[in-house]
């Protein structure tokens, strides 16, 4: 066996592929930070016509396979009602969405440092603690002024993807 097959056997994600997804990520994340607002909105209508498409999936998966019905039904509606409410009006969605995400995040943020903070108290260190304290503070941050963190989503999102997607493009090249 040839050291290529072994290489593709051992990671059988192409390097081509990565590099495409790096790249992919940095123009994003350019354009997110160049440009956040009209860049949030083609987003959040390509999550819409997601929504959409995959709750129409979800109601023919159904009928494939009966397994978990309700659940397949239930996506399936949602998914539907989503995408149809995101594709309707896109300004409207452009701030609802990041808002709901944001929201999402802070109670998110407020469960885990509860939790960092039970495991802090039964034996797991300060670290533990303060982090559980940070995350709870972030947390009620988000969940109290979810508008001011749905503005600041496109920057930091743009700044994660062109960090990410450099990190991909080195990657793509080691594997190469």
């Amino acid at each position: 066996m040839s050291s290529d097959a072994l290489a593709m056997k051992a990671n059988p994600t192409p390097w081509w592929l990565v590099l495409l997804t790096g790249i992919a990520a940095v123009v994003l994340g350019v354009l997110l930070l160049a440009s956040p607002g009209s860049t949030t909105l083609v987003i959040v209508q390509f999550l819409g016509w997601y929504w959409l498409i995959s709750g129409i999936f979800n109601i023919v998966a159904m009928f494939v396979d009966r397994s978990q019905w309700g659940w397949k039904l239930f996506m399936g509606i949602l998914g539907i009602i989503a995408g149809i409410l995101v594709i309707q009006s896109p300004l409207w969605a452009g701030i609802l969405v990041p808002t709901v995400l944001i929201l999402v995040l802070g109670i998110q943020g407020i469960i885990v440092g509860v939790i960092a903070l039970i495991q802090a108290f039964t034996g797991a260190g300060w670290g533990t603690g303060i982090l559980g304290v940070l995350s709870i503070l972030f947390g009620l941050v988000l969940v109290f002024n979810p508008l001011v963190g749905a503005v600041a989503l496109p920057f930091v999102l743009g700044i994660f993807g062109i960090v990410g997607g450099i990190l991909a493009i080195i990657q793509a090249f080691r594997m190469r």
